[in-house]
């Protein structure tokens, strides 16, 4: 092998780098630990144990936590840069939530009542039942079965007031609709900018926010989240937007010098005992004497905490007073105390307290947030709401300096030019604020602004006012955010995901590691090398790029493992063939890596494709699936074609010797003449009652198909003892009048689906089928349990894991699954078509890929009503059969490659002779590649996540079903379908007999 030190020296930065990438999975694990032991030693309420691991946590956001010598880094670094673990690992939620497009639309129509357009949103709702496109798509296909005489353009539709200058009555149908394209892409981008700042202060670790396509659909993953409840209703709330007067702060000097009194009577705060910690209120911070102007309140005491004044600072961006984000929350508690409200002076009693964006201070990596005081009123509403903006953009200044431009409606621009007039005259600024959030609070120097036009400039990069101007956009979206699909998971069931996942990795990992030293000696000890480094570049990638670990993700990297070993497998099985053929060792092995290769190519490329397609049509939990199988393919090429070469090179050139074998397998499969060709109208025949006995079930029986595909809630709810799924059911329908209640795993854990509510999606109607749930179960649970109990699983009682998929949703899902599936299909039919150039070879492959599937789908047709796990056909199915695929045709290229092999070295198929001789050849590879990944499948299946039984469970019939596909199925349709086969000669013929 050439360039030998370039190999080595990119086998160790990609180690080192690997290592140094999960080095802050293990720093983040110990700190969640420590805080985890912390809380638990100080509370006993979980509420109070949660409170208090996210506020330990918190504090080392921005100190330092880790040090690697060359580098140090804080606590928020070493989370960002941790691996991210999914939903079903680490418990959560995860939502797809669908932007309400049509709401959208009624907004940009100033809520038009035309007939024919409201005809036309209602049949587009019609449309979208069974559609693949946008809803904008099907509106506008409605439109043009019902508009009659009239046009998009109408002063009664879009040509109205607010869209001026953008929509006007002499602009056909097709220009209407570019400009309504335009204006509901920038409403949806406003909505999910909304989404992602709501996020972000919700403090979630590792949050996942991203819109999926050009659709109207957002994916929010929000890992590790407690109050299930609280995160629903903020991603799904409307935003608002709002413009209020700011205090110029000088009115409540006394309140904050007061409060700063009472705060220290009601906390029971006494002069510090210890000189060395005295701090005199006289040095509060000169900025805040500044602000507060002279107070009556005597501030000359000495030795005194000072409550109030403690926390507060300078202003970083515009505010009254500034303060660290990590003291926001003891702020806030402070200001809704009714003795801290009663200090509000008469005038100013209606005051709000309102808090900025977040800045971080460039020297100390602190961050800051600012204090703002608004003018409130009596009804807590503000002078003018978001609702009057027609249009925000980001623009530049005269001088080219980021600003905003702004429009407002008629009525809107009349209320604006009275609140900019009243802020010129007494210098003070308006805030913006959204979801309580002050974005920017801009003064009007220049006077009052007439026309509803406004400049909005200060110190912006680009990036902030592109924020800005989504933020005053989605003021005008009435856009509801509905939740079509939801997953949610307890924190106990991710830990036992976890634990379970990496029991069963390391039982799979130790006998497969046992059983290559067996099967191949000293150079089985190499090829574990290559294997235990390909897992470490896997993790190391998967951290590096910041991709998510789920359950799935986990089965992924398992089955590379599998695959990995299959390289070295089909590697070494051909340098004992060289042996074989008397070469000497260093000849050999130079041969066999170079036969091998283009097996090893070939195979892992069709695995790779199908992957590739599951990755592009896939989402959450299956996206994670898809990339861990990307990674480990191509981790696992290097590590067998480069590693394994380079151990093996160093011990034979050594002058060593390697026999890649042991007494005991030094002659197995060895000069095997099994004539496969003769035997294949029995296969056939016995592949037709399969396909048969399968269809059959297929078309009777049907299959248990999950929400995934049909739509509905379903809950996994665990109990005290033992309970009967057929009582409980009973019980439920009564109350769902449609349920199925299946228990799953031990006989104390039931699954609950159900259709109740099924076409609504609020997060009330989740509540109440929630509420429903509970109330029917309440005489299987303990005494005493609470909804909120029961909803959070507290001692491990209660809903552990919930679904919701919508049917739209559940409609385009099955849509994507079987598009998947087929062009998966197609794109390895024309890759062994572009490989082998015979059509014989693709449709052998085809074939035999559709026989396991059909008998993939007739077992768990055949035997979802008796087996003690979910055999639900969702999208981890779907994972599954796109897997089989891959694998099935990864047995058969390498049959197929080595076919080829012979037909070039002896020349024509000689009446399957030489098919024969492929397949003996490769009889060993075919059966410890299939014999290794099943151990890795049953340890799996045997001892991980309960979730992942059905998965498991459809590849391990599967690799069963492929590995007798590709010799009995591919190869020999294969040979059926060729004109010219050859004969064999007379003595092949008296060998077979």
């Amino acid at each position: 092998m050439q360039n030998k030190g370039l190999v080595k020296l990119f086998a160790v930065l990609f180690g080192l780098v690997s290592i140094y990438q999960l080095s802050f999975t293990f720093k983040n694990n110990q700190i969640d630990n420590a805080a985890k032991t912390y809380a638990e030693s100080k509370y006993n309420d979980s509420e109070d144990i949660n409170d208090a691991e996210v506020h330990y946590i918190d504090s080392l956001a921005n100190v330092e936590a880790f040090n690697i010598g060359i580098a140090s880094f804080t606590g928020k670094e070493v989370k960002e840069k941790s691996m991210n673990l999914g939903l079903d690992l680490k418990g959560g939620l995860n939502v797809i939530l669908q932007i309400s497009v049509k709401d959208i639309l009624v907004g940009l129509s100033n809520k038009s009542k035309d007939p024919a357009f409201n005809k036309a949103l209602l049949d587009a709702e019609e449309i979208q039942k069974d559609a693949q496109e946008s809803y904008l798509e099907s509106f506008f296909a409605a439109w043009e079965n019902v508009k009659g005489d009239q046009n998009l353009a109408s002063p009664d539709i879009f040509a109205n007031k607010d869209l001026d200058g953008i929509i006007d009555n002499s602009m056909s149908d097709s220009e209407v609709k570019s400009k309504l394209e335009e204006k509901v892409d920038e409403s949806i981008i406003s909505a999910f900018e909304v989404l992602r700042k709501r996020i972000d202060q919700f403090g979630v670790t590792s949050p996942n926010i991203q819109r999926l396509g050009n659709s109207g659909r957002v994916l929010v993953e929000l890992p590790g989240v407690k109050d299930i409840k609280r995160a629903t209703q903020l991603i799904t709330t409307t935003a608002q937007l709002q413009f209020w007067d700011v205090d110029n702060g000088q009115a409540l000097g006394d309140f904050f010098a007061l409060t700063n009194e009472t705060l220290k009577s009601k906390l029971g705060l006494n002069e510090k005992e210890d000189a060395t910690e005295t701090q005199d209120s006289t040095t509060v911070d000169s900025t805040v004497d500044d602000l507060l102007g002279d107070t009556s309140t005597d501030s000359t005491a000495t030795n005194q905490v000072n409550p109030l004044f403690d926390l507060l600072g300078p202003p970083r961006s515009g505010g009254m007073l500034g303060l660290k984000l990590e003291d926001k929350e003891t702020l806030q508690s402070y200001l809704v105390m009714d003795e801290v409200k009663a200090n509000l002076p008469a005038d100013a009693r209606y005051t709000k307290f309102a808090f900025g964006l977040p800045t971080v201070d460039a020297e100390t990596g602190l961050e800051y947030v600012d204090l703002y005081t608004l003018k409130g009123n009596r009804d807590d509403e503000p002078e003018l709401s978001g609702g009057v903006v027609t249009n925000a953009s980001q623009s530049y200044t005269q001088t080219n300096r980021p600003s905003v431009s702004m429009q407002m409606n008629a009525q809107g621009s009349k209320i604006w030019e009275e609140i900019t007039g009243r802020a010129s005259a007494q210098g003070t600024q308006i805030a913006i604020v959204l979801d309580d959030i002050v974005y920017s609070a801009p003064t009007a120097s220049s006077g009052p602004i007439s026309g509803g036009n406004t400049e909005i400039s200060g110190n912006f990069t680009v990036k902030e006012a592109e924020d800005l101007a989504n933020v005053l956009r989605a003021g005008k979206l009435p856009a509801r955010a509905e939740i079509v699909q939801a997953d949610q998971v307890g924190p106990s069931l991710g830990k036992e995901a976890i634990d379970s996942g990496s029991k069963s990795f390391l039982i799979a990992l130790t006998l497969v590691l046992l059983w290559m030293i067996m099967y191949y000696g000293k150079a089985g000890v190499f090829a574990n090398i290559a294997l235990l480094l390909n897992i470490l570049l896997i993790f190391g990638v998967l951290s590096g790029l910041g991709a998510v670990l789920t359950l799935p993700g986990l089965a992924g990297i398992v089955l590379t493992i599998g695959m990995s070993v299959d390289a070295n497998v089909l590697i070494f099985e051909r340098i004992r063939e060289e042996l074989g053929k008397g070469k000497s060792q260093k000849e050999s092995v130079k041969d066999g890596f170079a036969n091998a290769l283009s097996s090893i190519l070939d195979a892992n490329i069709t695995t790779g494709l199908t992957a590739l397609i599951l990755f592009v049509f896939g989402t959450g939990p299956i996206k994670g699936f898809a990339t861990t199988l990307l990674i480990g393919i191509i981790t696992s090429l290097f590590t067998a074609i480069f590693i394994t070469r380079l151990l093996v090179d160093w011990y034979v050139n050594s002058g060593k010797k390697l026999d890649f074998s042991t007494s005991i397998t030094k002659n197995l499969f060895k000069n095997n003449k099994i004539n496969f060709i003769s035997k294949r109208k029995v296969a056939y025949v016995v592949s037709g009652i399969l396909i048969l006995v399968s269809l059959g079930s297929l078309f009777t029986n049907k299959l248990d198909q999950g929400i995934d595909f049909v739509g509905g809630r379903t809950y996994q709810v665990r109990f005290v003892g033992a309970v009967s799924s057929e009582k409980v059911a009973e019980d439920l329908t009564a109350v769902f009048e449609s349920v199925e209640v299946k228990t799953i795993g031990s006989d104390n854990q039931l699954k609950i689906s159900t259709k109740y509510k099924v076409n609504e999606n609020s997060v009330e109607a989740d509540e109440d089928v929630k509420m429903t749930l509970f109330e029917g179960l309440k005489p299987y649970l303990p005494v005493g349990e609470t909804f909120k109990d029961f909803s959070e699983a507290k001692n491990d009682v209660g809903i552990v894991l919930s679904s919701k998929v919508s049917p739209t949703i559940a409609d385009d899902i099955k849509k994507e699954s079987l598009l998947a599936v087929l062009g998966s299909l197609l794109v390895v039919f024309l890759y062994i078509l572009f490989r082998f150039k015979k059509w014989q070879f693709s449709i052998g492959a085809v074939a035999a890929v559709f026989h396991d599937v059909i008998i993939v789908l007739g077992i768990f047709s055949l035997l979802y009503k008796i087996m003690p796990f979910s055999m639900e056909i969702d999208q981890a199915f779907i994972a599954a059969i796109l897997t089989v695929i891959g694998y099935s045709l990864n047995d058969t290229v390498v049959v197929f490659d080595r076919i080829r092999e012979e037909l070039a070295e002896k020349g024509g198929f000689k009446g399957g002779k030489n098919i024969n001789s492929a397949i003996n050849s490769t009889l060993s590879r075919t059966l410890n590649t299939s014999l290794t990944t099943l151990v890795v499948l049953l340890a799996m299946f045997l001892l991980g996540a309960e979730s992942l039984r059905g998965l498991l469970f459809a590849l391990i019939v599967g690799v069963v079903v492929g590995t007798y596909s590709s010799v009995f199925i591919a190869t020999p349709l294969m040979y059926d379908t060729l004109k010219n086969k050859g004969i064999a000669p007379p003595k092949e013929e008296e060998d077979n007999n």
